[in-house]
């Protein structure tokens, strides 16, 4: 298992294990909300003021991870935008290797603390979250997503 920085040539490989990761908790198929994914992760992969991770397993990406500080945030708070592990390398510790690097990044970068939004449908992210410190934030009545935040501490 590598984890390394996502090349913005490998974006057709994030856009897809992105679609099977999302396909999981969107029992009724991906919702067609108009975004292009594409141009999306594009953009991602080139901004410089965020960073998208990858793990790669026998040539194959099946894990990624992109962060930035949002605007208007605190420079001590990092977003986790995305986060996403193939389904079929479930349970083989690569979602956990790729959460431990966000972190040493997070930290050796100075933040303080992350945030990030999971839907609230997809239990098994938040279980995910939850193992690895995040807490969520009370939830409004009819919220699509819940906010959770992990306190960072520098080792």
């Amino acid at each position: 298992m590598v984890i390394r920085t996502v090349l913005p040539d490998e974006v057709e490989d994030v856009v897809a294990l992105h679609a099977r990761a999302r396909a999981t908790y969107y029992p009724g198929g991906l919702p067609q909300d108009g975004t292009d994914w594409l141009a999306a992760w594009r953009s991602a992969l080139v901004r410089p003021d965020g960073q998208v991770l990858c793990v790669v397993e026998e040539g194959r990406m099946v894990g990624l991870a992109s962060f930035r500080t949002p605007e208007g945030a605190p420079a001590d708070t990092v977003k986790l935008f995305q986060f996403h592990v193939d389904p079929g390398h479930w349970g083989r510790g690569v979602g956990s290797a790729l959460h431990t690097a966000c972190a040493e990044a997070w930290t050796s970068d100075g933040k303080r603390t992350a945030v990030l939004e999971v839907h609230v449908d997809n239990r098994r992210a938040q279980r995910f979250y939850r193992r690895h410190g995040w807490v969520p934030e009370p939830a409004e009545p009819g919220d699509h997503h819940l906010t959770m935040r992990l306190p960072l501490t520098a080792e």
